[in-house]
């Protein structure tokens, strides 16, 4: 039996002729209305979209699977819905930029509707933290889990990161070399970090090859974004989600430079100030993030 979330999808994206719509609509990010479509096709076998600039146009094998599947599908998530009851309150959350547009705004816009303000404060995750532990923030999306009073934790999704490079550059390192000695094999490339204490590349280095990187740094852009557009620009090298990187990956403007026999993952938190209970519209977003989470495309 197909999965119900790959055909709501599909009828999602069906009637708003746009991916972008359909994510919109679902709560969801492009990359993973994206996937979620892939493996629909290929499960069916055949294509069910044509894409362009300016949307999507269903083939015919698409227009016969959304007549087959629309009332069945429509009647079943009428049974499974949430009831649309009031969520009353302000939410503060924090987070980086990159993970505030591309997962947390899509997933909330639904509880927005039914009556949530949310507040959100952009930067880093150790200055986000500092917040939260006083009260200042009601929830943070976190990469690192500090030991400490003030705060308690909760896993949301394991990310996997990928070391990608523009073609131009990729095509400067020795195949032979990046077998036998990795760490040497990519020590001319220019770096682009997310942070001057190169946190999330430095990760990836000691992760996989023991210790941290000597490239030099050539730009630092606090939002991970930015840091791939720099990359499909040409001007260096940086290890991203495979969530924001797999379009680019897909198009040629980027390729992976190493693939290691362990995906490094990386987990994002949900960081919830200890000294009162959250409050049942921060319970709510909380929630809400915990079932999306689900379904984003991590591996």
């Amino acid at each position: 039996m197909r999965d119900l979330d790959l055909l709501a999808t599909f009828l999602e994206v069906h009637r708003a002729a746009s991916i972008t719509g359909a994510a919109t609509r679902l709560g969801m990010s492009q990359p993973a209305v994206s996937e979620r479509l892939a493996r629909l096709e290929r499960q069916v076998g055949e294509p069910l979209f044509t894409r362009s600039r300016a949307g999507v146009v269903a083939t015919p094998a698409g227009d016969r699977l959304a007549a087959r599947v629309a009332e069945p599908v429509d009647r079943l998530r009428q049974v499974w819905a949430e009831p649309a009851s009031e969520v009353a309150g302000l939410v503060r959350i924090g987070g980086a930029s990159d993970v505030i547009a591309a997962r947390v705004v899509p997933a909330l816009a639904p509880l927005v509707a039914r009556g949530l303000r949310a507040e959100f404060t952009l930067g880093l995750a150790g200055d986000l933290l500092d917040r939260a532990a006083l009260g200042e923030l009601d929830l943070v999306l976190s990469s690192i889990r500090r030991t400490g009073p003030g705060v308690r934790y909760r896993g949301l999704i394991d990310e996997e990161f990928v070391l990608v490079g523009p073609p131009a550059l990729a095509r400067t390192i020795d195949p032979a070399r990046l077998a036998d000695d990795p760490l040497a094999a990519l020590a001319h490339l220019p770096l682009v970090a997310y942070d001057a204490q190169l946190s999330i590349i430095r990760r990836y280095w000691r992760s996989q090859f023991g210790r941290r990187p000597a490239n030099p740094v050539v730009l630092v852009v606090p939002d991970l974004r930015g840091v791939l557009a720099a990359v499909v620009a040409g001007v260096g090298v940086s290890a991203v989600p495979r969530y924001l990187a797999d379009p680019a990956i897909s198009s040629g403007t980027v390729e992976v430079l190493h693939h290691p026999a362990e995906p490094p993952l990386n987990t994002l938190h949900l960081a919830i100030p200890s000294q009162e209970p959250p409050s049942a519209a921060t319970s709510s977003v909380i929630d809400r993030l915990i079932e999306r989470a689900r379904t984003w495309d991590t591996l």
